[in-house]
């Protein structure tokens, strides 16, 4: 294999689609897909802001330091995220939902709470905030092709997002490197599933194929770059597998900028479980298991470890772990 599965939503072979779509990431975790029907011009408008953001000057990124959320919202320097422990040569913004704090909240209930948002910039919150709207709706929509092509009710999912769901975008430059070739470590991604744009001729990303071997990914024009996450896992017994993948730094003289989207349901969703036809059930290869990296079937519980892992800097300030 050198190459990922490209799925068209638009299709009108809607069980061939299903179909495609449940076999792509049962074999792979990984997919392009077109014909989501995102509007050209929204992508464009993102991609751009993305680029004016990281071309200000440091005090105006700095006015939205990460380091100012308990949220873990705003501003990430060069080398202020680790993955897996080592430094990720990555300056990114995180963007969550738009809510009020919680009083005296505990746990993964620190997570809620307002973004921070760049005066040097007033056009960004508009836009990603029509960004998060819109691939929203895509991701539902291929919620519930899973759960049809896995045997399970078309809504199975929906009731997980109905309110307060907990998406994640984060907006990313890897700037070119000879200092640390780690843009960010292998992972695996702790919510359903994400929808990633990269600007066309993006290098970098890479997926780890069942047999250790790692392939390049190359974007396809006008397709979102879909993966599993670990919380799909868990709702579908490991037929559908989170694929570890990393993004190696790009070369010196040279960047790469990317809009992950990690949709997400509410922190105390706790994920269906999927009871699959006994034709599926036979090829599932159950639920990965790694101490070092525990699956919790609650949203909250999985996002909770993630952000203050890669964030130990904004989980000592605000809430007293120490890793």
């Amino acid at each position: 294999m050198t190459a990922l599965p490209v799925l068209d939503m638009s299709r009108t072979d809607v069980d061939g689609f299903r179909s495609a779509l449940r076999e792509a990431t049962h074999d792979h975790g990984f997919f392009h897909l077109t014909g989501h029907g995102v509007d050209p011009e929204l992508v464009s408008t993102v991609l751009s802001l993305a680029r004016t953001f990281f071309a200000l000057p440091a005090d105006a990124k700095d006015e939205i330091s990460q380091l100012n959320s308990p949220q873990f919202r705003g501003y990430s320097r060069l080398g202020g995220e680790l993955t897996n422990g080592a430094v990720d040569w990555r300056e990114q913004i995180d963007i969550g939902p738009e809510r009020e704090v919680i009083p005296a909240a505990q746990g993964y209930w620190n997570l809620q709470g307002p973004n921070q948002w760049p005066s040097a910039l007033p056009e960004l919150r508009p836009a990603f905030e029509a960004w998060d709207a819109a691939l929203s709706d895509v991701g539902l929509r291929l919620l519930r092709h899973w759960a049809v092509s896995l045997g399970a009710a078309v809504d199975t999912f929906d009731a997980a997002f109905a309110e307060l769901p907990a998406t994640l975008i984060k907006v990313v430059r890897y700037p070119g490197s000879t200092e640390n070739p780690q843009g960010v470590g292998a992972h695996k991604d702790s919510g359903v599933l994400t929808l990633l744009l990269v600007e066309p001729e993006s290098t970098g990303l890479q997926v780890e194929l069942r047999g250790g071997e790692w392939i390049d990914v190359p974007p396809v024009a006008g397709a979102f770059i879909v993966n599993v996450g670990e919380l799909l896992e868990v709702a579908t017994g490991g037929y559908l597998r989170a694929t570890r993948h990393r993004v190696l730094a790009p070369t010196p003289g040279t960047d790469r900028v990317s809009v992950p989207y990690f949709l997400s349901p509410a922190l105390d969703a706790r994920v269906p479980l999927i009871d699959l036809p006994p034709e599926l059930a036979a090829r599932s290869r159950g639920v990965d298991t790694d101490p070092d990296n525990p699956l919790f079937r609650t949203y909250g519980e999985n996002a909770w470890k993630s952000r203050t892992r890669a964030h130990p800097d904004v989980a000592e300030k605000h809430h007293g772990i120490r890793r």
